[in-house]
């Protein structure tokens, strides 16, 4: 009575076969995320099929799927310290803007409130002399403070300019604290990391 049963000893050696294979495929899988890693490319079940298996082999292989998750997770983990880096970069260079249009603006401010102060002197200085100055000396004081009322024209000018890079510079760091939030929220919520 020969029914369809397989011999032991073929078995055992369909079962070492396919075990083989299975590492051999294994082996394929792990140097083909090692090559993803080298070249820096994205790391995923269809890129990890460049290890020459099916993706139903990276599916239902638990060996083989642990691996490609891991790499998946660790690849989002540096892109995402990537992206914290470079805007933790832009943000310094924001705040470095804004603190000098600060300062920029303050050093106006400054001298715009000397040249009013010298501007208020020498007109109480003409009124005061007016009848004991010469007509040379009228003249000189008439084209100083045309001078400095030039003068308080460009540094008012500079002011708004200053004030300008300042609101720029502010509203620059404001979107660059919202995006280090969104960055912040990505990195905190599960599976939104991509």
């Amino acid at each position: 009575m020969n029914t369809a049963t397989v011999p032991e000893p073929r078995t055992a050696a369909a079962l070492a076969a396919r075990r083989r294979k299975t590492e051999t495929a294994l082996e394929r899988v792990h140097q083909a995320i090692a090559r993803l890693r080298r070249e820096k490319a994205q790391i995923s079940v269809a890129a990890a099929g460049r290890a020459d298996v099916s993706r139903t082999f990276l599916y239902d292989n638990a060996e083989a799927r642990t691996a490609v998750a891991a790499a998946m997770a660790e690849a989002g983990e540096r892109r995402t310290q990537m992206l914290a880096d470079q805007d933790n970069g832009r943000e310094a260079t924001w705040r470095e803007r804004a603190l000098n249009a600060e300062e920029g603006l303050k050093a106006a401010q400054a001298e715009i409130l000397i040249q009013r102060t010298r501007i208020s002197e020498l007109l109480g200085q003409m009124r005061d002399l007016h009848a004991e100055w010469t007509e040379e000396a009228i003249q000189w004081i008439t084209t100083e403070n045309t001078t400095l009322k030039q003068r308080v024209r460009q540094r008012t000018a500079d002011n708004r300019a200053f004030d300008e890079r300042l609101q720029a510079a502010r509203s620059n760091l404001r979107f660059q604290d919202r995006r280090i939030a969104d960055l912040e929220v990505r990195l905190t919520t599960p599976g939104s990391a991509t």
